[in-house]
């Protein structure tokens, strides 16, 4: 793959990451790629390529995984009441 590709890709992250305000994990699957792929394109690569947009979406990656325990929380406790209901 070239260079000029994987930057492309990072800032095509990064963009999708700012406005949908996605996850690492929903990024990955959105773009077919790792969640390791996306850790590095956003903190390294583009950090290099691109610094405002990598501070930006780095924003928003830490807002997700601040929350993530809350959402971790949702989604069981949704398990476990459809449990009861079905």
């Amino acid at each position: 793959m070239l260079e000029y590709d994987i930057e492309e890709r990072a800032k095509t992250l990064a963009t999708y990451i700012i406005e949908t305000k996605s996850t690492v994990r929903a990024a990955a699957k959105m773009f077919n790629i790792s969640k390791s792929t996306v850790h590095k394109d956003i903190a390294e690569r583009l950090e290099k390529v691109n610094p405002s947009l990598a501070n930006e979406a780095k924003k928003i990656l830490e807002i997700n995984k601040n929350e993530r325990h809350i959402r971790g929380g949702l989604a069981t406790k949704m398990k476990y009441s459809h449990d009861k209901i079905g």
